[in-house]
């Protein structure tokens, strides 16, 4: 029997067991190391660059921009930026949703998790929108949407994920998903708009300018938050990894001693809670390392590289790798896409032409519209597990969001100066 028979044997039998249930990290795991005894690649290689693939200093800034998220939440945070944003935004017909995905951004600003903000702004903003005349469906589809751009919007965690595994500059990265995720969240709201006009949702509320004033001074810790990454990261202060422990000590007092809203006692369960995420997240990391060592040496990035190649014009590359990108995402949340596709299709499109930087925009702005996309969809999952509306019944609202993301998706891919600007400066 032919090798790549029997690859085609593992990838099927892995494939199976995570349709079935099995955790990503084991069926990646299985894949790597049935793939390697086929092909004769030594075994002592797994164990060995499993260790040294998360043996980065840059990886720290992952599970403390985790425990971030989860400390502005427990300190109060969260709920303070919510209630500014629905104060600007709530003279608007579809006010109130467009606050949750104001928040949304707002949160996504500190904390890099598209999960912890669908959890966090849905549980607290979802409610609000069904008080305020918003069908309950449409309101836990908007919490899930606006969690999109948790990975987008600086500091993102995949986008440290990504810069890791392509050599590239985290703080790069993290400027070049200003603009696009500003634009989405803007995308978003205009969708939500139109609906909730369209319907009558809402309850209008003047606008009043000290009224807003009021709740920004009562949001200043956010701000403040969002002012210490930002000044941090982009003046070169400090890296990426050191704004997430100087961004953690600072919610960690600003929950004990300003809002006290956090407990000493609740301490360990929010660590745990931050470190069960983390544990997650790291083997996937460690393993995509061995994957990629494999998929080199089966030539599986040459191959591909031929095929997309040969349709020879520069967006046809493009538009073939979104392809790729948007149908991964249907059915793999964007870790997994990340490491499978990443290391494949970006020498491609960067032999096509497109900036690295560019197309890792590009790349994980896709991914991020995966959260949304069934019959994956982890946001529609986890606003269903907040609100117990089931997935199914969210799916038909989140299309104008959906429709929303595609257009900013494509504008993104089109015009680079949206990722490379603020680099550039």
């Amino acid at each position: 029997m032919s090798d790549g028979l029997l690859i085609g044997l593992v990838t099927a039998g892995c494939t199976t067991f995570f349709l079935l249930g099995v955790p990503i990290f084991l069926a990646l795991g299985l894949w790597v190391v049935g793939t390697s005894i086929v092909i004769d690649f030594t075994l002592a290689n797994v164990g060995v660059t499993l260790f040294q693939g998360l043996s980065f200093f840059g990886l720290l800034a992952l599970p403390l921009f985790i425990l971030t998220g989860d400390l502005i939440n427990a300190a109060g945070i969260a709920k303070r930026l919510s209630d500014f944003a629905y104060s600007v935004l709530g003279w608007l017909r579809g006010g109130m949703g467009m606050a949750t995905l104001g928040a949304c951004g707002l949160f996504a600003a500190i904390s890099g998790s598209n999960a912890g903000t669908t959890a966090t702004i849905g549980s607290i903003m979802q409610p609000e929108m069904i008080k305020n005349g918003y069908d309950d469906r449409f309101s836990a589809a908007t919490a899930a949407s606006g969690g999109t751009v948790g990975i987008i919007i600086p500091p993102s965690i995949i986008f440290i994920v990504y810069g890791f595994m392509m050599n590239l500059s985290i703080s790069d990265l993290f400027i070049a998903g200003m603009i696009p995720g500003a634009m989405m969240v803007f995308g978003m709201m205009a969708a939500c708009h139109l609906v909730a006009r369209h319907h009558g949702w809402g309850t209008l509320i003047p606008f009043k300018a000290g009224t807003s004033a009021r709740f920004a001074r009562r949001a200043y810790l956010g701000f403040a938050t969002i002012g210490v990454v930002l000044y941090g990261i982009y003046s070169g202060k400090f890296s990426p990894t050191e704004a997430a422990a100087i961004t953690v000590g600072f919610t960690l007092i600003a929950g004990l001693l300003i809002t006290r809203e956090i407990r000493f006692t609740a301490l360990p369960g929010i660590l745990l809670r931050s470190g069960q995420i983390a544990g997650m997240l790291a083997p996937l990391i460690a393993i995509s390392v061995v994957m990629q060592q494999l998929l080199s040496v089966l030539g599986a990035g040459q191959a591909l590289d031929n095929l997309l190649s040969g349709l020879g014009n520069y967006y046809v590359i493009l538009g073939a790798c979104m392809l790729m990108i948007l149908l991964a995402g249907m059915i793999l949340e964007s870790l997994p896409v990340t490491i499978i596709l990443a290391p494949i299709l970006a020498p491609i499109a960067q032999n096509a032409g497109v900036d690295p930087i560019h197309f890792a925009v590009i790349f994980l702005v896709g991914a991020a519209i995966g959260f949304v996309t069934p019959p994956f969809g982890l946001n529609l999952y986890v606003a269903s597990s907040i609100t117990g509306i089931p997935y199914l019944r969210l799916v038909k609202f989140v299309i104008p969001y959906f429709i929303a993301l595609i257009a900013c998706w494509i504008a993104i891919s089109l015009w680079p100066a949206m990722s490379l600007f603020l680099v550039s400066l």
